[in-house]
């Protein structure tokens, strides 16, 4: 499949086959995807979190659920859930970030990211990217440091949700040439 046709597949999924795993090569590469995004100045900001274990996924998963707002309880359906840690950047992309004023972790890890999803359906997989989640839990749950920050849940897994056509702005309306 040519990257453009790659991309035009790609959704965010939100059904998925609760008895079926993620083969391990398949994960591997996903991952290797994931590391091998650019980042600012090569700081790499990121710690991927990858949840299979059973019982360890439904805790992560119950993390990302709201009642009150009735979102993301497809979640415990998917059989791996890839967490997004932000880590330091190095002294190149933190002066810069600073001097800028942007915050490049969050720019790389969605790079990163992205990369994770499109690898994702090219190994013939769904993904959802989540950021709504109780934080709080997320790093109590895994472990994670008080100090860092979780930036995205990702689960992947094999979907059974139709595809669907997406729904985006026109080219006119977000591209333009030489000047805004």
């Amino acid at each position: 499949m040519d990257f453009l046709s790659l991309v035009k597949q790609r959704q965010s999924d939100r059904a998925f086959d609760p008895e079926r795993s993620v083969e391990p090569e398949k994960l591997e590469r996903i991952l290797e995807a994931g590391r091998l995004a650019p980042s600012s100045c090569n700081s790499q900001p990121w710690h991927f979190i990858v949840v299979d274990d059973p019982e360890l996924k439904n805790r992560v998963a119950d993390a990302t659920s709201n009642r009150i707002l009735n979102i993301n309880h497809f979640t415990k359906q998917a059989p791996v859930h890839i967490v997004i840690v932000e880590e330091s950047a190095n002294i190149s992309a933190g002066l810069g970030g600073w001097i800028k004023r942007k915050h490049f972790p969050h720019i790389d890890i969605g790079v990163a990211a992205a990369h994770i999803v499109l690898a994702a359906a090219a190994e013939g997989l769904g993904s959802c990217m989540l950021g709504w989640f109780d934080e709080k839990a997320m790093r109590k749950v895994l472990g994670i440091p008080s100090g860092k920050r979780v930036i995205l849940d990702i689960v992947i897994g094999y979907s059974v949700q139709e595809h669907r056509d997406k729904k985006r702005k026109s080219a006119d309306t977000v591209i333009s040439a030489n000047h805004y």
